[in-house]
């Protein structure tokens, strides 16, 4: 896995309203207005935001643009795909994996994306994750695997690993 932390920043541009403020301008408080200022966030910080909202065009734009690799680990110790399926946007899984997001990708922990689909209850993400070859049987590092994390009351992923809900 490669860590990468991208020179090129977003940026956004706040400024101060005088024009709605009740302050009169004689006002001593009125000289704490500040001037127009940018705030800068990287462009991880920013792409890992559209995926977590699932900005299907934004996602596309960025990866397009070369502003992201797929297979970084960001601060929150996941890649975007993990971010992806813990959204729960089929969508968004299907678009990063269109442009490259390994199926079997683990973040700090070890974790495939398809151990977090069983871990939080999204039945049509493993699906789809076991549709394009996902290994069922990698463990995490703590030694589960992706069958051992799902919830007992959650019958369509048990059918979907070919377990029995213990009643």
């Amino acid at each position: 896995m490669k860590y990468y932390k991208c020179p090129v920043s977003w940026s956004m541009r706040i400024t101060a309203n005088a024009q709605n403020c009740s302050v009169p301008v004689t006002c001593k408080g009125a000289t704490s207005l500040k001037p127009a200022r940018s705030v800068h966030f990287p462009n991880d910080i920013v792409f890992q935001d559209y995926v977590r909202h699932g900005e299907l065009e934004r996602i596309g734009r960025f990866i397009r643009a070369r502003r992201v690799k797929l297979d970084t680990i960001y601060l929150s110790g996941m890649a975007a795909i993990h971010e992806a399926v813990l959204s729960g946007n089929l969508e968004c899984v299907k678009l990063l994996v269109h442009y490259g997001a390994d199926i079997h990708q683990r973040d700090e922990e070890g974790w495939t994306p398809l151990h977090m689909a069983c871990s939080d209850g999204f039945p049509h993400i493993a699906r789809y994750l076991l549709s394009l070859g996902a290994d069922p049987e990698l463990e995490n590092n703590c030694g589960e695997k992706p069958a051992d994390l799902i919830d007992a009351d959650n019958k369509e992923l048990l059918e979907l690993f070919g377990l029995t809900a213990n009643d």
